[in-house]
């Protein structure tokens, strides 16, 4: 006892060992149990908060799911619960599904439980072979293109094996045989297959020594189990001096603690390592068990990126790797089994195998049909478990049974994507040469004119308006901030000419009245002006009963609403689908201010015999329990027709009656792009105003620049529906650009 401590006498110091064990002792057991419950006076140590070491600190983890309504989250209660339905009849054991960080929905079969573990079958090539692959590629301990031998040196010198790379174990395409026959059980498979399966004596030497080459290394896909096992070999010789030298202790300490999943919440290798060449190697091919909640933490995570609640656990580049199309051979895709693309461990959906689900989704999936995906773009994870979903008997392969029976009701089920799904009619556009673009209204040298909102009239003109420019040749003396002009013609020979008109105004930018919309009912031509308070905020009303020479203004203005623009139909407001010809329809992005950006898009309408008088608006609120829409004349109590954080701005919808798409325009702003030279813009389409809201076209930076409003013309839409025109305000002018949409076949003909 050092020389200060001699004389204290022990009365004084045993209280203070009763003490220890209330601090010390907790903390103690959390670093080698953390799913202890555990409570005390001077700290609340209980589960569900774990702890997981970070650079020698304890980090504590006390993420818990969210519970939502799926209408809070943009999704149908009463699809999902057929959804439900139909998995239940198909012998689901749980359902869970996740978005925005919310749990949605999850249900689980009366045998079944959130706390009951789940066997993954092969979704544990992703869980565990596709999670510790990441994290040793992570650690420099291999590389993804190193060829195995550097890690199971008995393949060095092996004509075939040597030439197979760890991607090549990771994507299926190492050409190493499966342990299968079609129509044999696992048990008895003959000779070195059943061992494989028996794990006799275990299944590693068994896939390294007797395993057969069935085609060059990465020249062809082949499922493989036994290239899977020889992953888990290379990637368990790679940790040799790590802190960690096995796959289970790796995911432990680096994976599951540090996210909160208690061990008795997941396991895998069959419960057990095997010992071979001085390793204890454990299954990534199956063999696992989680509960749905512990696979859809995991999905979180790949889902962030890596980081987990601030704290990056695997650096995002290495999370996009493993996920992404990996370059390999694509497997069989027959009839109805659409197979995805492989990343490392993972499932793509990169190409659109799956075309009602979006092309960043990515997957783990076992037999039986236990499956995670997650989809980035819709922020959103699903966990399924139970038996196998499709009829094989009726085609119904692996992958389209899922197809048919859960991914696709599931993606139905989506009333607002946020951002978003592929269009089911319009498939693609092709744009016509730059060198094709029609401009005209080009003002005196680079000084044209932009904004460019179109309605087809009565007189069978198209009706346009222009500011901060001279408008068409011959242009006005004066430069306006207002200005109102006809069009005659085709779009690829037309002729303008501008109208003088009593709304002229010389405010440039924020300080004078812009048009944001037009549209013609009845023989009279409506108009919304931006910066209706000159200084780039709210909107106003006002008719014109001869063609723009003169306008009548509302006395009222969206003070809450900044870029109204009204739906465009047919010539004089024909055209439109009989539920809805009673109404006139407008959006706008939900701010006050025609310059700044919103989360999401506004839906407006009023009787179309009552456009002027403020009292009869109405806007969308909602989805009633069958997705019909709810309105409401209180605009505080608006909702959003479509989301996109921080992106929502100005647009334009006209309707492409033949096709039965509303198309819809949006500016993709962004504070450093000159819009007039550069920049992008995103097509979506819908079958309703309301939506749903699908990609049709997205691009952050387009051939030409787009300027900063554009819409498409009815009236220079082809009789099919599949020729349309853009009119854009890209370099301050008029300027018109082909666009030929591909549109699916089958569709076609159910319109």
């Amino acid at each position: 006892m050092p020389k200060k401590m001699a004389n204290i006498p022990f009365a004084y110091i045993f209280p203070l060992l009763l003490l220890l064990p209330r601090f010390i002792l907790p903390l103690a057991i959390f670093d080698w149990y953390t799913p202890l419950r555990l409570k005390c006076q001077s700290c609340d140590l209980t589960y569900g908060k774990t702890y997981a070491k970070n650079g020698g600190k304890q980090m504590e983890n006390s993420f818990k799911w969210e519970i939502a309504s799926p209408g809070d989250q943009g999704m149908s209660a009463s699809k999902l619960d057929k959804l439900r339905e139909i998995l239940a009849a198909k012998g689901t054991k749980a359902f869970l599904l996740v978005r925005n960080d919310k749990i949605v929905y999850e249900w689980y079969a009366p045998d079944h439980g959130a706390k009951k573990q789940h066997y993954t079958a092969s979704m544990a090539k992703a869980l565990v072979g596709g999670t510790s692959l990441m994290l040793a590629l992570n650690d420099g301990c291999l590389a993804v293109d190193d060829p195995v031998w550097k890690y199971i040196p008995a393949w060095k010198d092996h004509p075939e094996k040597s030439k197979i790379t760890i991607r090549h174990l990771a994507t299926h395409s190492s050409g190493i045989q499966d342990a299968n026959q079609e129509g044999v059980s696992h048990e008895d498979l003959p000779d070195w297959m059943g061992a494989f399966w028996r794990k006799d004596p275990d299944p590693f030497s068994i896939s390294r020594d007797q395993s057969p080459v069935i085609f060059p290394p990465g020249s062809d896909y082949a499922y493989s189990n036994p290239g899977m096992a020889m992953l888990s070999y290379a990637v368990t010789a790679s940790l040799k001096g790590a802190p960690q030298t096995d796959i289970l202790s790796l995911l432990r300490e680096r994976i599951m603690k540090p996210i909160g999943v208690p061990d008795e919440e997941w396991s895998i290798g069959y419960g057990r390592g095997y010992q071979v060449d001085g390793l204890n190697i454990y299954a990534n091919w199956g063999g696992g068990g989680y509960t749905a909640r512990a696979v859809a933490r995991v999905g979180r995570l790949m889902l962030r990126k890596g980081n987990w609640e601030g704290k990056q656990l695997v650096p995002a580049e290495w999370v996009e790797k493993v996920v992404a199309y990996a370059n390999t051979p694509l497997p069989g895709r027959p009839a109805g089994n659409p197979q995805p693309g492989s990343g490392l461990g993972w499932w793509t959906n990169f190409d659109g195998i799956w075309p009602a689900v979006p092309k960043d989704a990515f997957s783990g999936a076992g037999a039986g049909n236990q499956i995670l995906m997650v989809i980035p773009s819709l922020d959103m994870i699903f966990v399924r478990n139970g038996a196998l979903i499709g009829k094989e008997s009726e085609g119904e392969g692996f992958w389209g049974g899922m197809e048919k029976y859960l991914f696709n009701p599931l993606m139905d089920s989506i009333i607002d994507p946020g951002v978003h799904l592929p269009n089911p009619v319009i498939t693609g556009v092709e744009w016509s040469p730059a060198d094709t673009i029609v401009r005209k209204a080009k003002g005196k040298g680079r000084d044209g004119s932009d904004n460019w909102p179109v309605t087809w009239a009565d007189d069978g003109n198209i009706y346009t308006a222009y500011g901060d420019g001279y408008g068409f040749d011959p242009i006005v003396p004066s430069k306006l901030g207002l200005g109102f002009a006809r069009i005659a013609g085709d779009p690829t020979d037309f002729k303008a000419e501008n109208i003088r008109s009593d709304a002229e105004n010389a405010g440039m930018g924020k300080s004078g009245k812009k048009a944001s919309g037009l549209l013609m009912v009845d023989g009279v031509l409506y108009m919304w002006a931006r910066n209706a308070d000159d200084n780039g905020n709210h909107c106003q009303l006002a008719r014109s009963t001869d063609y723009a020479r003169t306008w009548t203004w509302s006395d009222w203005k969206f003070e809450e609403l900044g870029y109204m623009t009204f739906i465009n139909f047919g010539k004089n407001y024909t055209g439109v689908p009989d539920r809805h010809k009673d109404y006139v329809y407008m959006v706008s992005h939900d701010n006050p201010s025609a310059y700044d950006v919103g989360d999401s898009f506004v839906l407006v309408r009023v009787p179309k015999d009552e456009i002027m008088n403020r009292s009869e608006y109405e806007f969308f609120k909602e989805f009633d329990s069958s997705d019909n829409p709810i309105w409401t004349k209180d605009i505080h109590r608006r909702g959003s027709i479509f989301t996109n954080p921080g992106l929502c701005r100005r647009s334009s919808i006209s309707y492409n009656a033949e096709l039965k798409q509303y198309l819809w325009w949006q500016q993709l702003y962004h504070d450093d792009a000159d819009t007039r030279f550069e920049g992008g813009f995103a097509v979506y389409g819908a079958p309703e105003p309301w939506g749903l809201w699908t990609v049709i076209y997205e691009t952050e930076e387009w051939d030409v620049g787009p300027g900063e409003t554009a819409c498409f013309p009815t009236k220079w839409m082809s009789d099919d529906g599949k020729t349309c025109y853009l009119v854009f305000s890209g370099n301050d002018n008029f300027s018109v650009r082909k666009v030929v949409l591909d549109v699916k076949n089958h569709v076609c003909s159910q319109l």
